[in-house]
């Protein structure tokens, strides 16, 4: 691409992409922007190719028996979830700014589901679950119109550890009625608990035949994970553990013995179809379709950014949440049920050497071809074995490195962890994040509030620092620090201080120095504070070290008038400091009035030597 004429300023998009970007590029960087796969085909090569080819069918090994799993936890037929991923997953690669994020049916939010869609009569599930795809798509994609994407930062870790402790207990407990094979299915999983332990104690139906195919496929799936690591190979361990289980069915006829097993797969891709919309529903589901679209965000946000961590890819949250919004909508029109960025496949994708967000697109072709060549095959799958692929998904779930260190770290953190994995056991899997992020923000506003107040004083070598309990006592000028946050929270603390320091004027001081150079984001309640204190105060008041927007703020309020011509120090660029000049200015308003032990009493030059600066 030429250069623009020397009299012509270059374009917008080429100040964006670039001298050397390509015409194509700086044509449509709108397109590339809104979908980040098309601008990897800019330089896509052979190579990525083959690497994208490698992690998209390694992936889509994995999520076939997944998404089977998955819709088995919500109470829905298997097949949505294979529609799941297919459809999710191949929007969710097209606009995402991540190049290795899986999109599709998670467990995170099918656990969250099962508790979400526990009133709904068991044959409207699927259709609430599919408007439920379309509720949580609009809520993030207005939340990507906002540009609120970014405040997820502002949601504690601990809050998504302690969730998934809650969820894999909760998956657990969830999956024991089909393990053992007994007759609860559809039961939230806090009563079937209660069912199950009525059903040991009193020796219930256990089903034998049952239990021996959910033991078997967990001792197999033990059994591939050791021979993978000790032999360095990369086996589909949940696929040929759910193959394995469904020849030993089909062999032995199981399912004739009491077997429950998946049943039909239809050989059909998902068909275009609008949810189904009943206005009861809306009422009932709009609070879990925020919950849901909160957690699919922070699920799908917090991996994105784990990968990129070890890639040094630059992410675009906005897009992110973008990707998880339109994947929704798109899904809920495909029979799809809520999905989100999944953390096994999208780390089995990175570790596969994915190398672009293609390979998320031949994972979603490469599970539509299995479902299209071995769909009727699929009918023999035992819900024991998935419920056993699923137990097993849930002990891995957790990071139990990462939970000790939370548990460690702060009281604050455990704190989290504990409420949030007992209220998504206790209270509600969709809600327990909603639950979670409130409480951090209750234990953690106090903190943030918290203001303190350090005296300053000027030493016998006419150093000024921190004043220390063996330092004589000024009792005619007064030198305070404030540091902390000035926003309504703090406005006790401050208060408090403000009042500590008229007693000290009260006791016969002359002159207060205030340094408020370590404060920040100063709201109209501790302005009028300050300026109450300005107001009330009969001796001169100098505020040092005061930054730019303090110093607006200070301006536009009134309180620099109120104050006094020259009785503001802004803190500048330059070797001065605001705070010596305000302390020099003081000795000048004080003149000969000195305390017994001033260092500057008899001073010569008029008190002008030189001070120094330690805080």
């Amino acid at each position: 691409m030429s250069p623009p004429p020397p009299n012509e300023p270059p374009s917008r998009e080429t100040l964006e992409l670039g001298e050397d970007a390509p015409a194509s590029a700086v044509r449509w960087p709108s397109l590339y922007r809104l979908i980040p796969a098309l601008d990897s085909l800019r330089t896509y090569s052979p190579r990525a190719f083959r690497s994208d080819l490698v992690a998209g069918l390694t992936v889509a090994a994995l999520a076939v028996p997944q998404a089977m799993a998955y819709a088995l936890i919500i109470g829905i037929p298997p097949e949505y979830g294979l529609y799941t991923a297919i459809v999710m997953t191949c929007v969710g690669a097209l606009f995402d700014s991540s190049k290795q994020l899986i999109n599709g049916p998670t467990n995170a939010l099918s656990i969250a589901l099962l508790s979400a869609l526990a009133p709904i009569p068991a044959q409207d599930k699927v259709a609430a679950a599919i408007l439920l795809a379309f509720l949580v798509g609009l809520t993030q994609t207005g939340i990507t119109l906002l540009r609120l994407g970014d405040l997820s930062r502002y949601v504690s870790h601990a809050v998504i550890v302690g969730f998934t402790v809650g969820a894999s207990i909760l998956l657990a407990l969830d999956q024991l009625k089909n393990f053992l094979g007994l007759s609860a299915a559809g039961d939230p999983a806090a009563h079937f608990l209660v069912k199950f332990w009525t059903t040991l104690t009193h020796g219930g139906p256990l089903h034998a035949g049952t239990v021996y195919v959910g033991a078997g496929t967990i001792a197999l799936l033990l059994g591939l994970r050791w021979a993978n690591r000790r032999l360095g190979v990369r086996l589909p361990e949940l696929l040929i553990a759910m193959i394995g289980m469904a020849l030993v069915t089909w062999v032995f006829d199981l399912e004739s013995q009491g077997v429950r097993v998946v049943g039909t797969i239809p050989r059909a891709l998902p068909g275009f179809a609008p949810p189904r919309v009943e206005w009861h529903w809306l009422r009932d589901l709009s609070g879990s379709a925020l919950a849901l679209a909160l957690l699919g965000l922070l699920e799908a946000i917090a991996m994105a950014k784990a990968i990129a961590v070890r890639t040094g890819q630059k992410l675009d949250i906005n897009q992110q949440c973008l990707s998880e919004g339109l994947a929704n909508v798109t899904g809920s029109f495909f029979q799809c049920f809520p999905g989100s960025g999944s953390l096994t496949r999208s780390a089995i994708n990175h570790q596969a050497g994915a190398a672009t967000q293609w390979s998320g697109v031949i994972s979603a072709v490469a599970v539509a071809a299995i479902m299209l060549l071995f769909a009727p095959l699929a009918r023999y799958v035992p819900r024991a074995a998935l419920a056993g692929i699923l137990m097993m998904t849930a002990a891995r779930m957790i990071d139990y490195a990462q939970l000790r260190y939370y548990l460690r770290a702060t009281r604050f953190d455990a704190g989290i962890v504990l409420a949030t994995a007992l209220a998504a056991v206790a209270v509600s899997v969709e809600f327990c994040i909603l639950i979670g992020t409130l409480l951090s923000f209750v234990l953690y506003v106090p903190r943030a509030a918290r203001l303190h107040m350090t005296e300053l004083t000027v030493t016998a070598e006419r150093v000024l620092r921190e004043r220390l309990p063996d330092d004589p006592r000024c009792d005619r000028l007064l030198i305070f620090s404030l540091e902390g946050e000035l926003f309504f929270g703090s406005g006790p603390d401050l208060e408090r201080h403000l009042a500590t320091l008229q007693a000290r004027v009260a006791e016969g001081a002359r002159v207060v120095v205030l340094r408020l150079k370590r404060v920040r984001n100063p709201d109209a309640v501790c302005l009028e504070l300050i300026e109450r204190f300005v107001r009330d105060t009969k001796v001169p008041i100098l505020l040092c070290g005061v930054r730019g927007d303090l110093g607006q703020v200070l301006q536009t309020s009134g309180i620099e008038a109120r104050l006094g011509r020259g009785h503001v120090f802004r803190e500048e660029k330059g070797i001065t400091s605001s705070t010596l000049d305000a302390v020099r200015y003081a000795y000048d308003l004080l003149g000969d009035d000195r305390c017994m032990t001033c260092p500057r009493r008899g001073a010569s030059e008029n008190g002008k030597e030189p001070l120094y600066y330690m805080i």
